[in-house]
């Protein structure tokens, strides 16, 4: 009772963090009948294929990638153009090509030849590789998409409903822009969290100071503990923006250092950077408990919500919350969520006895 997917072939091109959470929200959203993990590196592929991201796994571009619907190159910024140019021989003449980097004008315009899409998931973690993927990181994230003037509009639609049904919120920015607003919200604040970092580092009185260290000194330099390589490329590889907002940012130190002598001006400040602050939107990453979740395929047609409540309901098993996932016109998704393992268990049989496919949750 499995409904078509979305895609036949889905390749991840780099199997870490990012790439390893789309290929486990791919599957356990039914989005692609088969997924494959391209990487150098045969641990992280073995880890890939046993925590259910991937189905097949390559060390190296072939033939086989003709076969791709969508192919996410989710390696680090500076390696994107190269591992493109790899990638181009092998690929299909229908095939799309989409990445994950965090700058955009230099990628798009390089590889505008080919059918790309330039993407960016707002969503990451301190922590790197594929054993810290998680399919909830990308639900409800903002997901950038930066066509160029010359995208086909069906690669941008295929790249734009992939995102969605995923979980995230597709959003749609020119490369120059993202990089501007990337700078700001997510490169600087790196910067930022290094300098402050080697505050403590460079002082005299270093395992004082780290013992001091608050919930509000580790939650500003938390984004420190992510990967240095892979930050250093990202910040590097955006460095004009990145220098015009650290000019920015410059001032308004040089600012607040003045208002340290005009007590009511700095408390007018701190009030507007509250305002700012509180008016955030709340993003919530999951909208379901991650203990004792499953994932049901269901297929477009009338009464498929009743045949699944109604025969959870028969073997007294109590459906804790539900979600509907992306639909499309094949079929789509149910995620539900339960109290205890006991009735977890219970409910992932039931389903299965009556012939539906269960994907359950890593």
């Amino acid at each position: 009772m499995r409904p078509a997917a979305l895609l036949n072939t889905l390749v991840i091109a780099g199997v870490g963090l990012i790439g390893g959470s789309i290929g486990l929200g791919a599957k356990q959203r039914f989005l692609a009948e088969r997924v494959i993990g391209l990487d150098k590196d045969p641990e992280a592929l073995e880890t890939a294929k046993k925590r259910g991201a991937i189905d097949e796994a390559y060390s190296e571009a072939g033939d086989w990638l003709k076969e791709a619907d969508l192919v996410i190159m989710a390696s680090p910024v500076k390696t994107l153009v190269p591992l493109a140019k790899r990638l181009e021989p092998f690929l299909g003449k229908n095939t799309v090509l989409t990445d994950v980097g965090g700058v955009k004008t230099e990628v798009v315009e390089a590889l505008s030849h080919l059918r790309f899409v330039g993407s960016h998931p707002m969503a990451g973690s301190e922590k790197s590789g594929v054993a810290h993927a998680d399919a909830a990181l990308l639900e409800n994230a903002v997901w950038v998409l930066t066509p160029s003037k010359d995208t086909d509009p069906a690669t941008l639609a295929l790249v734009r409903e992939f995102i969605t049904h995923l979980g995230a919120r597709p959003i749609r920015t020119s490369p120059e822009q993202h990089d501007r607003l990337v700078a700001a919200v997510s490169h600087v604040p790196y910067l930022a969290a290094v300098a402050l970092t080697q505050l403590i580092g460079d002082d005299e009185d270093r395992e004082l100071m780290m013992l001091l260290a608050a919930g509000g000194y580790r939650d500003l330099t938390r984004i420190a503990s992510g990967n240095p390589l892979m930050s250093r490329d990202m910040v590097t590889g955006n460095k004009l923006a990145v220098k015009a907002t650290l000019e920015k940012l410059s001032a308004q130190l040089d600012e607040l250092e003045t208002l340290l002598d005009s007590p009511e001006d700095l408390l007018k400040s701190a009030e507007g950077a509250k305002a700012t602050r509180d008016s955030f939107p709340v993003v919530r990453r999951s909208l379901l408990p991650a203990k004792y979740e499953v994932v049901v395929a269901v297929q477009d047609k009338p009464g498929q919500l009743a045949i699944i409540t109604g025969a959870l309901g028969e073997a007294s098993i109590n459906i804790k919350d539900i979600e509907m996932l992306g639909i499309r016109e094949a079929g789509g998704a149910v995620r539900l969520a339960f109290e205890d393992e006991p009735q977890y268990k219970r409910a992932i049989q039931t389903l299965r006895n009556i012939g539906y496919e269960v994907m359950i949750k890593n």
